[in-house]
């Protein structure tokens, strides 16, 4: 006989905050079923059966294509479903997602005038996915004991995580709800663990905005940043935070009790993760994502199941044109993608856009940070295309094949991560951009050296990163309901933002 916690079948609402409370009952119930079963299992107990617990489900009908748009939703693209029929999604850490699943469930019931229906479903959760943030009670299994684990308890099951929804590819069988969010509740489990592994900070400190950079001078300048906005009692930023959840508050703030817990890594992870944290959660998140389009794609996919209203790409790149000068930017109209880490899940037959509101945003942040107006910012700063690629020596090819394909798409600036990052926010309907510095020309025979190098960094880096934040901090002015294209939403969307 399984060994399950009590059943809570389906009720209905019409309270976002009701709903919400038995979404949290019904998920807390489950993680301490897991946890306990979990305990008594690293204590020797050998007769429990087979242990399960499942996630809460929501879940809406509606039989009309019709909704009641209010003021307040109807600039957005998101907060109501395609058509009639019935619409379902598992829901996980809701003491993660509260802010966001409540606003969910406000927009379906003002968009569609329907009951939220909250329960149990069938899918399991994981044991991995119920240890607590500093819980490593497996770390005392013995190997064999490790092996039994399957027989015991739901192991992670990657059928269950894939992304067909965001991809576009999912089809449900005969009789099976359609998706409200682009992630099931084990694929959001699985993207938070991964965050802890790749960035050595907790998801709870992720806030809304993502900066993201391929070289540890901007988060060296970021890091100072950071430190001084804490130096500074009328930031409006709370705390920074760095690798191991080292927390710095606010001069004067006290700590919390979490706080404590926090402790600087022996080796940064793969890629490290800086907070800079605002009460609302729209502060800044900077991580350094390394070289290259794996790593790219690799983050990107598990921040996109935070839901951050908008990702910007910062860092270096090659200039193509004559008329570049070092340190002059670059801002991505466009993207040639070469990088082929996301052929399979987004054809290069799909056009990446430019999003207006972040295209506007970085043009003025770099004109606020460079005093620079007007048509004199062009001298420093080229709107047009990006190429990215997989292959770091490119220029060395035969024939110049890749030049070639580069000045027919008219790109002005090549690196290897931009264009992942653009197609994977377009994938995930995350809003996204890109500005880039030119820190070499190999085209014109102006290469790294490590003197030329050092200098540039110097000179460039926190002019960058301060337009970065310049721009992050007019697009929050202007409100996050504007970000959201819909240039973004396909045909039969989720109703999940």
């Amino acid at each position: 006989m399984p060994n399950l916690p009590p059943f809570v079948p389906p009720q209905r609402f019409t309270d976002a905050a009701s709903a919400l409370a038995q979404v949290t009952r019904i998920y807390d119930g489950s993680i301490h079923h897991l946890r306990q079963a979990m305990q008594d299992f690293v204590g020797g107990a050998v007769a429990m059966g087979h242990v399960r617990a499942c996630y809460p489900m929501v879940r809406i009908h509606t039989d009309t294509v019709s909704r009641t748009i209010s003021p307040e939703s109807a600039r957005l693209s998101y907060g109501f479903v395609a058509g009639p029929g019935r619409f379902e999604t598992t829901l996980t850490r809701p003491d993660l997602y509260s802010h966001y699943y409540l606003n969910q469930f406000n927009l379906l019931l003002q968009n569609h005038g329907v009951e939220l229906e909250v329960g149990t479903s069938s899918q399991p959760i994981p044991v991995h996915f119920s240890f607590a943030e500093n819980d490593h009670v497996e770390g005392n299994l013995t190997a064999q004991r490790r092996t039994r684990m399957r027989d015991v308890f739901d192991l992670p099951d990657l059928a269950a995580m894939d992304d067909g929804i965001a991809n576009g590819t999912y089809q449900p069988r005969a009789g099976e709800p359609e998706p409200l969010s682009l992630f099931t509740a084990p694929r959001v489990d699985y993207s938070l663990h991964r965050l802890r592994h790749y960035t050595g900070t907790s998801p709870e400190h992720f806030q809304n905005f993502v900066l993201f950079t391929n070289y540890q001078f901007y988060i060296d300048e970021f890091i100072a940043l950071g430190h001084a906005a804490m130096a500074d009692p009328t930031s409006e930023y709370i705390a920074f935070i760095q690798p191991g959840n080292v927390v710095t508050r606010r001069v004067e703030l006290e700590a919390e009790p979490a706080d404590a817990l926090g402790k600087e890594p022996p080796r940064l992870p793969q890629m490290p993760g800086y907070h800079l944290v605002r009460a609302d959660n729209a502060g800044i998140t900077m991580v350094n994502i390394g070289v290259g389009p794996a790593n790219a794609k690799n983050i990107t996919d598990h921040i996109a199941v935070l839901r951050p209203h908008a990702w910007i790409m910062l860092g270096h790149c090659a200039g193509l044109r004559t008329t570049q000068q070092l340190g002059d930017y670059v801002l991505a109209h466009g993207y040639v993608r070469e990088d082929h880490v996301l052929d399979e899940e987004l054809p290069l037959w799909v056009p990446i856009p430019a999003l207006a509101e972040i295209q506007v945003a970085l043009e003025q942040a770099v004109a606020d940070v460079t005093q620079i107006k007007g048509a004199a910012l062009k001298s420093i700063m080229r709107t047009g295309t990006v190429a990215s690629t997989d292959n770091r020596n490119w220029e060395l090819l035969p024939d110049n094949q890749p030049q070639r394909r580069f000045s027919q798409s008219r790109a002005i600036a090549l690196d290897m991560e931009s264009a992942t990052i653009a197609a994977n926010g377009f994938r995930f309907r995350v809003p996204y951009g890109t500005l880039l510095c030119v820190s070499d020309k190999p085209l014109h025979g102006e290469i790294k050296l490590p003197g030329m190098a050092n200098h540039f960094y110097r000179e460039r880096v926190d002019q960058h990163l301060r337009i970065g934040m310049r721009a992050i901090e007019l697009l929050r002015a202007q409100g996050t309901e504007q970000l959201h294209s819909r240039k973004l939403r396909s045909f039969s969307e989720v109703a999940f933002q």
